[in-house]
């Protein structure tokens, strides 16, 4: 299974890819469907924010090593 935060990774690079493809003025088909890569990473972007790994909150009760030097 792929990693949430990997999996976000690659939703960043996808959407700028749509930038990038709504900005090139070469090949018309890039710049046609442009807004649909830039809505798929979005979408995924979304999605693994929201099913992502959970942070763990800290245990209050928990022993904590003595802070500063030894």
């Amino acid at each position: 299974m792929i990693r949430s935060a990997t999996l976000q990774r690659i939703a960043e690079v996808v959407m700028v890819l749509g930038i990038l493809a709504l900005c090139q003025p070469w090949n018309f088909f890039l710049h046609r469907y442009s807004v649909t890569i830039i809505l798929i990473g979005l979408v995924t972007f979304m999605l693994t924010n929201w099913f992502g790994s959970k942070v763990v909150e800290d245990d209050d009760d928990a022993p904590r090593a003595p802070e500063g030097h030894p």
